[in-house]
């Protein structure tokens, strides 16, 4: 037995723990950012789609990929977009939804029902 202690012994945490992504200071509710580029993303099994997504840059400087609900969209490069939090479930990756009616993106065209700011 070795009657002297190491620092290493008498500290409770060894292990540092890294400091992590704050996602709600990046997002902070919701914000109204440039988007870089539009794609097609497929799900996860058992789905099989091409799920509309957009690159924004936030003003924060982050770079995050949104999810942009509904049929159809008229959304191009350099528009201004509202996002909103709000994760894709079958979509890796994506955690943000684009917020229709608002800024650069239009509303879903033809929609009766349903018109509220999350759609």
């Amino acid at each position: 037995m070795n009657k002297f202690k190491l620092e290493k012994d008498l500290s409770d945490s060894r292990r540092m723990r890294g400091k992590g992504i704050d996602r709600e200071r990046s997002l902070s509710g919701s914000k109204g950012d440039l988007s870089v580029n539009f794609s097609t993303i497929t799900p996860k099994k058992p789905n099989s789609a091409l799920r509309k997504v957009a690159r924004v840059r936030l003003t924060s400087g982050f770079e995050i990929t949104a999810y942009i609900p509904g049929i159809g969209h008229n959304s191009q490069e350099h528009s201004v977009v509202l996002v909103r939090g709000g994760r894709v479930k079958d979509l890796p990756g994506v955690r943000y939804h684009i917020v229709r009616g608002t800024l650069d993106a239009v509303g879903v065209k033809d929609r009766q029902q349903g018109r509220s700011s999350a759609l």
